[in-house]
């Protein structure tokens, strides 16, 4: 600040030189300016480097929910291949990935550009991005594993983890979030949009959920379901998971996770909805996307518990945590668009799609472990269809701006076009998915590279594919007792006794 004073005065004294004095004040001000715009920038990478960090550990999230709702013999097969979905995830979405779904310029289907990160960081296109989007990209892969559980070769496992995050679904979030893509809401100006409105999938239900429900469903459908889930005449045999304690960790942690799924694909933090120094600006937005988020997921586990309560007779807590996993995946959607109320229905809805979702399944015997055929695929599509109906004019507009007239909620007044965008785009999911993934599949079980043989799925496949058990139970003398065994069940502990026997 002395140096400056002193600077200014020179030009102030005697004579004086005004030109000089205003650029020395200028560039002062220029100087300050771009330190405010680092700052900026700063804010919101942070911003989104903690949201992929969120999204990231939903990995964990999944990796428990899969582990308690498998039998214990496979334990360590879930897990591995939740591991596997992030390592081989992120290698081919770092190779071709991101190219496919953000690279542009490009074309409106497919992108073509930054194969291998080549020419980040640019504007718009730095580090943090493309860490958020892998992150987002291998949740799809681990939705799909939770279908094929219990009963699929390892090798298959990775083929089409590689295979849905390097093209298939990179693909659809080209066709939703880049620029050039042909369906988004947020299309760059220079282009059309779909029925002028262009599809709001703003976190991804369609995008996400609903391409590895989708993938799911075939793959499912393919190898058919386990061995014993269905009984001779046909009638729907339950096969329980070995941990409700697991299922619930796994929830609780993919709730803390959407927190970063939703309010962070704003991906910036730091812009005015307003006037300068008011509340009006993405930061409030982010908190009302939040809001949705809870309300929405929180509805739907409540629907769900007294729904499957007057079905079952029982307060299932595994019913409760996929009926708030369902109202999630529906509220990603419209989630930054939508009134706090609106959301309220969403979650509700959800809850009975995915009931009857699990009741036609069962009539078809079809065998989903983790439900996420109906959760994602279903879930995701209504919430697709919810955006279209409740989207809120002034928060379209303020999410994606640029657009004068652009259409919103049917239910709010905007009209039937957004509606018709969301239909075309539920269409254009499931075709995408169907005819890329079914033929993977299906070439898969003619190889004989799917499903794993009877013998090793009565037995597990911890023990015949990985080397042993998930639990060890006894780690004295492995050899002389089978099966699972405490070293307490070896001796009895009577009334009286002095020692009890070690556990």
């Amino acid at each position: 600040m002395s140096t400056c004073s002193a600077d200014l005065a020179a030009y102030l004294t005697g004579a004086g030189n005004a030109t000089g004095a205003a650029n020395l004040i200028c560039g002062n001000f220029d100087s300050v300016s771009n330190q405010f715009i680092d700052t900026g920038y700063a804010i919101d990478s942070t911003y989104l480097l903690f949201s992929a960090y969120l999204v990231f550990a939903m990995q964990l999230g999944f990796a428990m929910l899969c582990a308690g709702s498998v039998r214990a013999k496979n334990t360590m097969n879930i897990m591995l291949t939740n591991v596997l979905d992030a390592c081989a995830g992120a290698l081919f979405y770092y190779l071709f990935g991101f190219a496919f779904a953000f690279g542009t310029p490009s074309n409106a289907f497919i992108g073509k550009q930054f194969f291998g990160l080549k020419k980040l960081p640019e504007t718009g296109f730095d580090y943090p991005f493309f860490l958020y989007q892998w992150a987002f990209a291998i949740a799809a892969a681990g939705i799909t594993s939770g279908s094929i559980a219990e009963r699929t070769q390892f090798v298959a496992y990775l083929i089409y983890s590689a295979f849905l995050t390097g093209f298939v679904y990179p693909v659809v979030s080209h066709w939703f979030w880049a620029a050039d893509g042909w369906a988004g809401a947020a299309r760059g100006l220079n282009h059309s949009v779909l029925f002028k409105s262009g599809v709001i999938d703003f976190a991804g239900s369609g995008v996400v959920h609903m391409v590895g429900g989708v993938a799911g469903l075939w793959g499912a459908l393919i190898e058919g379901p386990r061995i014993g889930r269905f009984d001779h005449v046909g009638r729907s045999v339950a096969l329980r998971g070995h941990s409700a304690s697991l299922v619930v960790l796994g929830t609780f942690l993919l709730w803390f996770g959407w927190y970063g799924f939703n309010p962070g694909s704003f991906n910036i933090i730091d812009k005015s909805y307003g006037p300068s120094g008011s509340i009006n600006g993405q930061w409030s937005a982010v908190g009302r996307t939040a809001v949705t988020t809870t309300l929405a997921g929180s509805v739907a586990g409540l629907t769900t518990l007294f729904g499957k309560r007057l079905q079952t007779g029982h307060w299932n807590v595994i019913d409760v945590c996929n009926g708030l996993l369902g109202g999630f995946a529906a509220i990603t959607s419209g989630c930054s668009v939508v009134d706090p109320w609106a959301a309220i229905i969403c979650g509700f809805v959800s809850a009975w799609v995915l009931i009857g979702g699990n009741a036609l399944a069962a009539k078809l015997k079809f065998d989903d472990p983790l439900e996420a055929t109906q959760l994602h695929g279903g879930c995701g599509a209504w919430g697709i269809i919810f955006t279209a109906l409740f989207a809120r004019e002034k928060y379209v507009n303020q999410v994606y701006p640029g657009r004068d007239g652009r259409p919103y909620g049917l239910f709010m007044g905007g009209g039937g076009r957004l509606l018709g965008a969301h239909i075309v785009a539920i269409l254009a999911i499931i075709g995408w998915v169907s005819i890329t993934m079914a033929p993977l599949f299906f070439l898969l079980h003619k190889l004989g590279l799917l499903r794993i043989s009877a013998e090793d799925e009565l037995a597990g496949m911890d023990t015949t594919r990985h080397g042993g058990a998930a639990y060890v139970y006894n780690d004295e003398d492995p050899g002389k007792h089978e099966g699972f065994m405490l070293r307490s069940a070896q001796g009895k502990v009577e009334p009286g006794e002095s020692t009890p026997t070690q556990v």
